[in-house]
């Protein structure tokens, strides 16, 4: 069976048919960058390029980097224009998308939804935390693989800044940081977020799940295991057409 999943994040926007039954792409992605400012009619113009580019026809998952209540309605936009706050985006996709059945699901519960399906938090019980670094750090918490929604904590306070700001991707991006010293701040919100829940698990996902080997080994301290995402920056387009499926 296959569903179309769409992934929108702050630099990009990726989507592809997904295989149900593998957990995995059908077909190559494709992707476009998501527009600067990425206000609601912008972006839903980036996500009907995406499910065009593929002629597809059918129901269509989609993330979103952002409180997402009752399957529609936007309760924050960190990293995308703030009058995306209270917008219906389940109507909003659908109407560009010509009619078509739309699911909206945050992006990283989406990300951890496929990995705890088909990735590293497979068989998991107990506390399993699923963090992507990307231009933000989203969350996914699931308690014996059942998940939490909307955790977000990527603004947990670190150092009197949301932690996102100190230790995402694009932190270290824009902070020209070495990897020892990215690690190093990546160190001390892991320890701050077990501190809070105590997890038997980390999984690292987001762009920066591909490049695990130049950074996991320097994270010390932490008692929970860490693994990167099996998935890798695919986890989001996967659990997104998980959801679109299970609402079908």
């Amino acid at each position: 069976m296959q569903i179309f999943g769409v992934d929108i994040g702050g630099s990009g926007i990726k989507g592809a048919p997904v295989d149900l039954d593998r957990g995995d792409l059908a077909q190559e992605r494709h992707k476009v960058l998501t527009p600067h400012p990425a206000t609601p009619e912008s972006v839903a113009d980036g996500v009907r390029q995406v499910v065009e580019h593929f002629e597809w026809t059918g129901p269509v998952g989609l993330t979103f980097p952002g409180v997402v209540t009752g399957g529609s309605t936007i309760r924050t936009a960190a990293n995308v224009d703030k009058s995306w706050i209270d917008t219906d985006a389940r109507a909003l996709f659908s109407e560009r998308l010509g009619g078509l059945p739309v699911t909206v699901v945050n992006d990283a519960d989406a990300a951890g939804v496929a990995e705890v399906s088909f990735g590293a938090g497979r068989d998991r019980s107990g506390t399993v935390i699923l963090l992507t670094f990307g231009t933000g750090i989203g969350s996914a918490l699931f308690v014996d693989g059942v998940l939490v929604p909307n955790t977000e904590l990527g603004h947990l306070e670190l150092h009197g800044h949301d932690a996102e700001k100190r230790a995402s991707s694009k932190a270290k991006e824009d902070g020209e940081l070495t990897w020892e010293h990215w690690a190093r701040r990546v160190t001390k919100y892991l320890a701050h977020v077990e501190m809070l829940f105590s997890p038997e698990l980390f999984v690292i996902g987001g762009g920066v799940s591909r490049k695990a080997d130049k950074f996991l080994h320097l994270i010390e301290g932490i008692r929970a295991e860490i693994v990167p995402a099996e998935l890798q920056n695919n986890a989001g387009i996967v659990g997104a057409a998980m959801r679109a499926a299970k609402a079908d």
